[in-house]
């Protein structure tokens, strides 16, 4: 159009906008709108590069459920990428207020619960036999290798909760200049040895290959800023009550549910009396799944005694039927 005042007042108002952004960085707002008119109109299916995606699918095997098995495990990878950015905005906001830690960790909960409820896929939704043949194929590399969920841990609580039970106690006050040794002494490293020897597993040793000094340089970032710390050092608001809930909450979904519902699907797929079928990559996962054992509980000021103590109990009964 020629004439700028057949232009209706809102296109105007964000024109000279606009203009005034372009020209505080230096720009030239002619060229950038020139630029505006050879563009294309954005589509669904680029904007979330959906052929890439529905490309990563790789199948090793002929089996059908395989590609449920890679489906499930990828969609689980980006549920905890979600979880750790809204770790990451607490660990930036480096003292945040009650209002702002609940409205995190509630995003949290709502992708673990998402994460638990649709477990089924994983228990009821893979062909018991396809999967017992089809995960030699995967040796030897197992869930157990998820960095992210072990950064979900450390971004969560202090590393004295993560190290096995027996050293929490002297660990309780451990220091920055303690953390890289913590690390062998973390609860999950013994859940990748071999089940005949307790030796580390191939699964274990590739895993720290690839990650362990990523994983203490993340424990050493969150030594002052973990979701446990921060709570600890608030002081009070009028969302503290849900706050506390939503806690709990977070506290029982990544380390009650999360675990039993794998402990559910290795039940249903490994168990073989009077033998038990090693997970994938030979872990131990009798030992190493069930809440019970580890007492993995980030924040146990929130939990009685005796909830500690029957940790995970009661999901146990309720979805398995067995201690």
């Amino acid at each position: 159009m020629s004439d700028a005042n057949t232009f209706e007042p809102a296109v105007l108002d964000r024109l000279e906008k606009l203009r005034d952004k372009y020209a505080a960085m230096g720009q030239d707002l002619v060229s950038y709108l020139d630029g505006l008119l050879h563009a294309d109109f954005p589509t669904y299916w680029d904007y979330i590069n959906l052929d890439t995606l529905l490309s990563l699918q790789q199948p090793v095997t002929p089996f059908p459920d395989e590609q449920i098995f890679i489906v499930y495990h990828q969609t689980t990878e980006l549920y905890f990428k979600l979880s750790l950015q809204e770790l990451q905005l607490l660990h930036e906001a480096a003292n945040p207020d009650p209002d702002e830690m609940l409205v995190r960790i509630s995003r949290i909960n709502r992708y673990f619960r998402v994460l638990v409820e649709s477990f089924d896929v994983m228990v009821e939704g893979l062909d018991r036999g396809q999967f017992l043949q089809f995960r030699m194929s995967l040796l030897p590399s197992s869930g157990f290798q998820s960095v992210q969920y072990r950064l979900v841990e450390l971004a969560c609580t202090t590393l004295d909760r993560l190290v096995h039970i027996e050293l929490r106690g002297e660990r309780r006050d451990h220091s920055f200049e303690d953390v890289e040794a913590m690390f062998e002494e973390l609860y999950w490293r013994r859940g990748a040895t071999e089940l005949a020897s307790g030796e580390p597993t191939l699964t274990l040793k590739q895993f720290e290959a690839k990650y362990r000094n990523n994983i203490v340089a993340f424990a050493e970032e969150r030594f002052h800023s973990n979701v446990r710390k921060q709570w600890q050092n608030l002081e009070g608001g009028n969302t503290a009550a849900a706050l506390t809930a939503a806690m709990r909450e977070l506290d029982e979904l990544v380390n009650v549910h999360w675990p039993l519902s794998h402990y559910r699907s290795a039940v249903r797929h490994l168990q073989k009396d009077p033998v038990d079928i090693a997970a994938t990559g030979g872990t131990n996962w009798q030992q190493y799944l069930p809440p019970r054992f580890q007492k993995i509980i980030f924040f146990p000021e929130l939990w009685s005694k005796q909830e500690q103590e029957e940790w995970g109990k009661r999901w146990v009964l309720q979805n398995i039927g067995h201690k």
